[in-house]
């Protein structure tokens, strides 16, 4: 295993989650061969120090930093992610959410093997655009849909919009910060524009000039323009994932049907 004490794995696990989530990132985690050496930080959102103490004593066989998140407010996976960075700002960071977990070996080390300096990189892309997808489901709600299609005309672009997804994405923690510390994230809308919004995660590094890729587990990068064809997300047999997430599971089990429909509200074809 190659050294590199620069890297952190940050993993989240919040109150709104259940332990099996947890269990299900440290079996994976314990079963693949990150391929680098690092330092295994878990971070508890919202969750009472006895609980912690609990949930610590299963976690005895591994090695990790507790980093306790004790913002009393709920600003969702980036409010953490933030504070996360701002104690590891030298640091580079692969935040994975609650439901995400390591599915095949060497997954560290294929996705640092594309980073540098002023560099993004995710495990999964999409093209779907809110403002394209929302759906008039009721006539008699026709005003409040009108009103919400325009709200999300000005925060969302129409499809394509190329963005990586956020369950899961490599960053230096002050480039991190950099683009995240004056955002407030009040509400899952807020979160949903910094990953796909007009001034998401994405288009924010596209403007710093930031080379963006998605790695495979074949350990192959591919840009924003050919990330439908990493086999990540929503496209084929979506064999080929570094980082498993619970939309990426919900895909596998669809039918053959229900995988060409998510295909095309993901890809357009």
């Amino acid at each position: 295993m190659k050294k590199n004490k620069d890297i952190i794995v940050c993993y989240l696990f919040t109150k709104f989650d259940n332990l099996s989530s947890l269990q299900n990132f440290i079996r994976n985690y314990s079963i693949y061969n990150s391929g680098l050496n690092h330092k295994l930080v878990i971070c508890f959102k919202l969750i009472p120090d006895y609980q912690i103490k609990k949930i610590s004593s299963k976690l005895r066989n591994i090695r990790y930093i507790p980093f306790i998140d004790d913002f009393p407010l709920n600003d969702y996976d980036f409010g953490s992610y933030k504070r996360v960075a701002q104690k590891y700002h030298s640091n580079n960071i692969l935040f994975l959410n609650s439901h995400s977990y390591p599915n095949t070996d060497f997954w560290l080390s294929k996705l640092l093997k594309y980073y540098k300096n002023k560099t993004l990189i995710g495990t999964s892309a999409s093209y779907e655009s809110l403002y394209s997808s929302l759906k008039l489901k009721k006539f008699y709600k026709i005003f409040s849909f009108l009103i919400k299609k325009i709200d999300y005309k000005n925060k969302f672009y129409p499809f394509p919009n190329p963005h990586i997804r956020t369950a899961n994405f490599f960053i230096k923690g002050s480039d991190f910060l950099m683009y995240v510390k004056n955002k407030k994230i009040l509400n899952k809308e807020d979160a949903w524009q910094i990953e796909s919004g007009k001034n998401s995660l994405t288009n924010y590094f596209i403007k710093k000039n930031f080379k963006i890729f998605i790695v495979n587990s074949d350990g192959n990068k591919f840009t924003l323009d050919k990330c439908k064809f990493s086999e990540t997300f929503n496209y084929k047999k979506q064999n080929k994932t570094i980082i498993s997430d619970k939309h990426t599971r919900k895909y596998l089990k669809l039918t053959n049907f229900e995988k060409k429909a998510f295909e095309y509200i993901t890809w357009g074809t």
